[in-house]
């Protein structure tokens, strides 16, 4: 019988899983480079992100709900970068999209195409030979991947990195290169750049179907394909199902091509061009009209002389009213945005804003962001891009021509009654980007007895939630005053859990604010000057001491707002933290090497050893017992009680360790986190008992590298933990170990 028992019990604690859920920041938060609506399913629509997966569309809220994660783990980070999407015409349920984040040595790993049959829901890989770039330049072009609309076993992708085109015919299982067509897509942006980031052949735009055509042996015979290249050709057209290729007769060869959309009905393609590959550059552009059936151009940019000084992204074309079109200015830095609507297939236009009595302009809409009010308060009301930037993605809902969507870099914005453009010539926008979380999340803390949760992030600045409901309202407004791009650290004073340090990393001015009210409002800290930015940052457990592990200028060291001061004890990139109720004491680690400072931060020592470790990774102070730190190593966890003077390392079934934070257990326990490999690979775990036993609590979430990944337990709320992702915004879930 007491076998039985404990077999029982043990299948209880393995079943035992951790649900998570995202913390609510809302709005998007980064780049949407593509939106792809399927043509004859209603409300069947999927988004595609450079750094956070793909979402697919709720049209009964407008809602997005992430479809990648569970194939987003440590070692299939990449998944997250999506540089394609494509959907299968005549299967609503079937979706394809093309995975990889670099194609240089920034991703170790060769690209893939994945493949669902349900939505998402669940999705079956095939490897490729070479690597997908979906947060390189050029990500906005598209869509690289599609699916013949007369046959659904037939796809085409258009690489980068000069691999050309690729076809399958077996819905996506296997892919071989396409022979016949011979252009690659040679712009580099920077040939200098080699093995960088700008350095790599930008490959193939787009793939277009002709569905107008006809069939040959089963398959439509007129397809375009266009090349990152902008000289004689760079829109390429098979006449005969894709066995032989041709450049376009009489095309424009000054622009690079962006998007490429069929209107059927007018047997006609528009297409968008730039000067720039995107997304952040073009300053000069066009829009073209091709006449499927007389085979001739017609330039039909809305803009031109001084009112053209952007290059074009984002094309909508409405399938329901033929001739009716919307393109956006790719990038419009001053003073917004601009967006373009025909009803005549491009022989008139008319601007969504125009000049009244300079500065003074007339809007043809309103702008609301009430699912994420962070926006207008840290963003539109700071700035005079409200309609945004990095314009790529554009669409009109194939069967509902009020619908429409734009993205940015910052959110989705779109509508529902976009045609009183053309009567009342006033339009409602709204942010409609609700559960995408795309934030690269550069920090967490949960102070004991403070805010639920502080998170510095990445191009958003950072959000504070004061208490676990907030956690599933988008905040009213981001860290302000100031506002930074990115905020790179955040810390908390132990006994003094109220006043709160955060760092930027913007150069050229104060990157160090403080908050006396638990992250609420927010001041510069005087002492710090316009010299340094970024890296990690330690709060004394009073408040009145900061260190600052600078990622420029070592570390420094301020006192009740004064000047920073250089620590010369403490190696430059070194890792610290304060102790969280003593106030004279930090802590810090460098290479092997583990520092204890006594004086407030003037000057550390090295401490007690850490045996075999050569890497201190994290460490953390106990919140409520002075003296008690945790460093985390590529050996493991070690755990000292005396200060650092002596450490024990926990068990060594957790290897190879990460970020580890200590939260709320249960009683007056703490419990113990850690990215880290152990029974179940490179997880996330946790321990009830001091680092004795670990259980997986990740599961089957997907939080990408682990490496990457910022962690917090709970410092209010009993077996809560919190997980920032570098693309998937921070995640939360409770249980008990």
């Amino acid at each position: 019988m007491k076998l039985l028992m404990s077999i029982q019990l043990l299948a209880a604690v393995a079943e035992a899983a951790f649900t998570w859920q995202n913390v609510k920041i809302g709005g998007g938060g980064g780049f949407v480079p593509g939106i792809v609506f399927h043509p004859t399913a209603k409300g069947v629509a999927y988004a595609r992100t450079d750094i956070g997966g793909l979402y697919r569309l709720n049209e009964q809220d407008d809602s997005w709900t992430a479809v990648t994660d569970g194939i987003t783990d440590n070692e299939n980070w990449h998944n997250w970068g999506i540089d394609a999407v494509a959907l299968d015409p005549q299967d609503e349920n079937v979706v394809y999209a093309a995975v990889g984040m670099y194609t240089n040595d920034w991703d170790p790993k060769s690209g893939a195409i994945i493949r669902s049959t349900d939505k998402g829901a669940t999705w079956k890989t095939t490897e490729l030979s070479f690597k997908v770039g979906g947060n390189m330049p050029g990500r906005g072009m598209g869509e690289r991947l599609a699916v013949d609309p007369a046959n659904s076993k037939i796809l085409y992708f258009g690489a980068r990195s000069g691999n050309g085109l690729w076809k399958s015919t077996d819905g996506g299982v296997t892919f071989d290169g396409v022979s016949s067509f011979t252009a690659v897509g040679t712009f580099i942006p920077d040939p200098n750049d080699v093995g960088g980031y700008n350095g790599d052949k930008q490959g193939l735009a787009f793939v277009t179907f002709d569905s107008t055509s006809g069939v040959a042996e089963g398959a439509t015979k007129r397809i375009f394909v266009g090349t990152a290249d902008n000289t004689t050709a760079s829109v390429y057209v098979s006449e005969d199902a894709g066995a032989t290729w041709n450049p376009v007769k009489d095309q424009p060869g000054t622009y690079f091509p962006h998007k490429c959309v069929l209107q059927p009905e007018e047997k006609a393609l528009y297409l968008t061009y730039s000067d720039g590959t995107g997304p952040y550059d073009g300053t000069l552009g066009a829009v073209y009209r091709y006449d499927l059936s007389a085979g001739t151009w017609k330039d039909i940019t809305p803009a031109s002389g001084g009112d053209l000084y952007f290059g074009f992204g984002g094309l909508g074309v409405d399938m329901q009213k033929p001739g009716t079109i919307v393109v956006a200015s790719l990038n419009s830095w001053w003073p917004d945005a601009q967006i373009f609507r025909s009803t005549d297939s491009g022989a008139t236009w008319t601007k969504i804003w125009t000049w009244a009595n300079y500065p003074e302009m007339d809007l043809y809409y309103g702008l609301t962001t009430s699912k994420a009010p962070w926006i207008k308060t840290g963003f539109i009301d700071m700035d005079t891009k409200d309609l945004g930037w990095m314009i790529e993605a554009l669409v009109i809902d194939p069967l509902d021509s009020d619908h429409w969507l734009y993205s940015t870099g910052l959110t989705v914005f779109g509508g529902h009654d976009l045609t009183n453009w053309d009567t009342s010539h006033n339009i409602s926008i709204q942010s409609l980007a609700d559960g995408i979380e795309e934030f690269s999340v550069q920090d967490l803390a949960s102070p004991p007895g403070g805010s639920e949760l502080l998170a510095a992030v990445g191009d958003d600045s950072g959000f504070t939630f004061p208490d676990v409901d907030s956690l599933k309202v988008s905040p009213s407004t981001p860290w302000m005053n100031p506002i930074w791009a990115t905020s790179s650290s955040v810390d908390y004073a132990g006994a003094s859990v109220k006043n709160i340090v955060r760092i930027g990393t913007s150069s050229g001015s104060q990157q160090v604010a403080v908050s006396s009210d638990g992250g609420t409002s927010w001041n510069i800290y005087s002492g710090a000057d316009s010299s340094m930015s970024g890296g990690t940052v330690a709060y004394s457990a009073n408040a009145d001491t900061v260190v600052w592990s600078t990622a420029t200028n070592g570390v420094q060291r301020s006192q009740d707002q004064g000047a920073f001061a250089s620590v010369s004890s403490l190696p430059p990139g070194a890792v610290i933290a304060s102790d969280k109720q003593n106030n004279t004491v930090f802590y810090g680690g460098s290479a092997a090497d583990f520092y204890v400072s006594t004086d407030t931060g003037k000057s550390f020592l090295k401490a007690g050893s850490l045996d075999s470790a050569t890497a201190v990774r994290d460490l953390v102070s106990h919140p409520l017992k002075a003296g008690e730190i945790w460093a985390s190593t590529d050996a493991g966890i070690f755990h000292s009680t005396d200060y650092g003077s002596s450490f024990a390392q926990v068990s060594t079934t957790l290897k190879n360790t990460y970020q580890i934070a200590l939260g709320r257990g249960s009683g007056n326990g703490w419990n113990l986190y850690a990215f880290g490999t152990g029974s179940a690979g490179a997880k996330l775990y946790g321990s009830a008992d001091d680092g004795v036993s670990w259980t997986n609590i990740q599961g089957t979430q997907g939080f990408g590298s682990i490496d990457n990944c910022k962690l917090a337990g709970s410092g209010n709320t009993e077996g809560q933990v919190y997980v920032g992702t570098n693309g998937r915004g921070a995640f939360y879930a409770s249980g008990t170990i």
